[in-house]
């Protein structure tokens, strides 16, 4: 059997019907929607299984929901997988459930968490309004430097690279006249596309820093275990054991890039015969594993028969 490295999508991944047919297939993964339930004492699963689409979208919501699926498909499979599994990693949110799976949250504690990460990030983005774009193809010029000119224009604003998704295809965030400085001077150096994000706050930017004394609390709040595996962090693309790290860098993640590309690279290069598996609705972390470790075998594990696939290639 192949070792395997666990990955944990993050916000955008989110749709309605996500982990119905899952919750329907195993009574493991029911009990995981169950406990959310209970634990945020409302209807997190009816919202995950029927929608509405805007509602789940909201950034407190979205959050616990993927949460609370990947928590699912992992507790779908955890019987056969766990003693296979190496690393864990997961995407902005992702991280979270990374470190659940890893044993270090319990499901409770880290939808929680992950709800009053969601509320503070929103809270922050009202307060101090901010703007994402989605910048394609490789420009002339690094996308740093590129940044760093359109902070310091006058026309312009604050605006740092926030997600290094995979080669190809990054994405900046901050103060809107930043943003959009950024997205012309992008352009002009040969960006193939450069587009605005549909979200309610500069994420992974200095303006989500307000949000970090609240999201501190919380973390300081709960038991944090030594986790069973490494979790590959966003902020350092390190392998992370030690839970008082892992705390202090959940808080850094809020105002820090989503380092996915050296994430995976360093997975890759460390277990380069591991099975990388998506747990959560949709295929968008494998797209990208796919782009910066070509070599590398994947699996997204999401529904009810995805589940059963990889089961049987663990029986």
């Amino acid at each position: 059997m192949p070792p395997v490295v666990a990955l944990f999508p993050g916000q955008g991944s989110q749709k309605p019907g996500m982990g119905k047919d899952l919750a329907e297939g195993s009574a493991m993964a029911r009990s995981i929607f169950e406990r959310a339930d209970a634990a945020l004492g409302e209807a997190l699963s009816t919202l995950c299984f029927e929608g509405p689409a805007d509602t789940l979208t909201l950034t407190h919501n979205a959050q616990p929901a993927l949460l609370t699926h990947g928590a699912a498909v992992w507790a779908a499979v955890s019987g056969a997988i766990a003693p296979h599994l190496v690393a864990t990693a997961g995407h902005s949110l992702g991280e979270f459930t990374a470190w659940h799976a890893a044993g270090s949250l319990s499901l409770e504690d880290a939808v929680r968490l992950v709800r009053r990460r969601g509320e503070l990030m929103y809270a922050t983005g009202v307060e101090r309004p901010g703007a994402m774009a989605a910048i394609l193809g490789d420009p002339s010029e690094p996308i740093d430097q590129i940044c760093a000119r359109a902070s310091s224009d006058p026309e312009g604003g604050l605006v740092v690279a926030a997600n290094y998704n995979s080669p190809g295809q990054v994405v900046i965030s901050g103060e809107v006249a930043g943003v959009r400085k950024a997205i012309e001077l992008l352009k002009a150096a040969g960006a193939k596309r450069a587009v605005e994000l549909p979200v309610s706050g500069a994420f992974h930017s200095p303006l989500m820093a307000p949000a970090s004394a609240g999201l501190a609390a919380a973390l300081e709040a709960v038991t944090f275990a030594a986790p069973r595996v490494p979790v590959c962090v966003n902020v350092s693309a390190t392998m992370v054991t030690d839970p008082s790290v892992g705390r202090s860098l959940l808080v850094e993640q809020l105002t820090s890039p989503v380092r996915w590309t050296q994430v995976v690279t360093a997975l890759a290069e460390r277990f380069p015969d591991a099975l990388f598996v998506e747990m959560g609705p949709g295929a968008v972390l494998t797209g990208l594993v796919k782009k910066i470790a070509p070599g590398v075998a994947t699996a997204t594990c999401g529904t009810s028969a995805e589940v059963n696939a990889l089961l049987e290639r663990f029986a």
